[in-house]
């Protein structure tokens, strides 16, 4: 029954084809992306710009919808990333006319037809499992990402899609820009999805109406929620890709080794009880305070100077 009720609706979701990707590397060590056996397209662009790099999701015919491929080759950008501390900053953008519009149903759909010959469900059971685990990973891995993350969301942001904005450490959105958790509308509630709202929105009643109505909510309505950080004005082309380097320029000039310290331990002293996270943040500030960066930074603010860290 479910599977005929994704078949139905389909056309909702923005179905997609299959691509499985391989590394390459092009524009001079500058823009590097994961690409197809199957085709020419990349699923992931890769521009590095100064100490930012930038993540683009390149489905856009498809709506940036997220299949087997785009997760292992987001997966390992950001592997790779988080191991490079020349890097301060990331940013998740997509290509085309929206964000990304989440799962790619079709591909799913077609894998788990496959599967049908099998003289019981498990081997779907665990190919479906197998998508939640890896998508799962791969927003654990932003937030635990050393560095700042910040998602650059125009169009929709669906299902999937709402969710890898949500697990962003920031969300600049487009003012004509929507969000939404609209599983429900083929027969299955966002509940992965709803994980990473619902630690981002002022109220989980906000989420849970999200999720049980499939209905989109305007970016200024995400903003009062609480899942938005800024609307920018659609009042000129690339304001919102200007907004955001504007932001992630500032970012990548602070100190590298505080940001890190940083958000390690604020995303740590979330999960604890006031007292805890007290004494957790004290621990961190007192270690950050003997770096021999953050003493140079006091040292020029007391002279009145502007320190720069190389």
């Amino acid at each position: 029954i479910f599977l005929k009720m994704i078949r139905m609706n389909l056309y909702r979701m923005h179905p997609l084809r299959s691509i499985l990707s391989k590394s390459r590397s092009c524009n001079e060590g500058l823009s590097r992306a994961i690409s197809s056996s199957s085709s020419q397209s990349p699923a992931i662009l890769r521009t590095d710009k100064g100490f930012v790099t930038t993540l683009t999701l390149n489905r856009p015919k498809k709506v940036n919808a997220i299949n087997d491929s785009m997760i292992t080759s987001l997966q390992s950008h950001l592997d790779q990333i988080s191991l490079d501390d020349k890097i301060r900053c990331v940013v998740i953008a997509g290509s085309g006319k929206s964000f990304c519009s989440g799962h790619d149903l079709k591909e799913i759909t077609a894998h788990t037809q496959s599967l049908t010959t099998s003289p019981s469900s498990v081997a779907i059971e665990n190919y479906y499992r197998d998508i939640f685990h890896s998508c799962s990973r791969l927003m654990l891995t932003l937030a635990k990402l050393p560095q700042p993350t910040i998602a650059c969301v125009h169009g929709i942001a669906t299902a999937a899609g709402c969710q890898l904005a949500a697990s962003c450490d920031m969300v600049l959105a487009s003012q004509t820009a929507r969000f939404g958790l609209n599983g429900i509308d083929v027969g299955f509630f966002c509940s992965t999805p709803s994980v990473a709202l619902s630690r981002v929105v002022n109220s989980p009643s906000f989420v849970f109406e999200m999720a049980a109505t499939g209905e989109l909510v305007s970016a200024e309505r995400a903003l009062q929620m609480g899942l938005v950080n800024r609307v920018v004005v659609d009042n000129d082309d690339g304001a919102l890709e200007d907004e955001v380097k504007r932001l992630s320029n500032i970012v990548a000039k602070k100190y590298p080794v505080a940001m890190r310290m940083g958000k390690k331990g604020f995303y740590e002293q979330l999960m604890m009880s006031p007292e805890a996270a007290y004494a957790h943040a004290t621990e961190v500030m007192v270690k950050n305070l003997m770096c021999d960066g953050t003493q140079a930074g006091i040292d020029s603010f007391i002279k009145k100077k502007e320190h720069k860290w190389d």
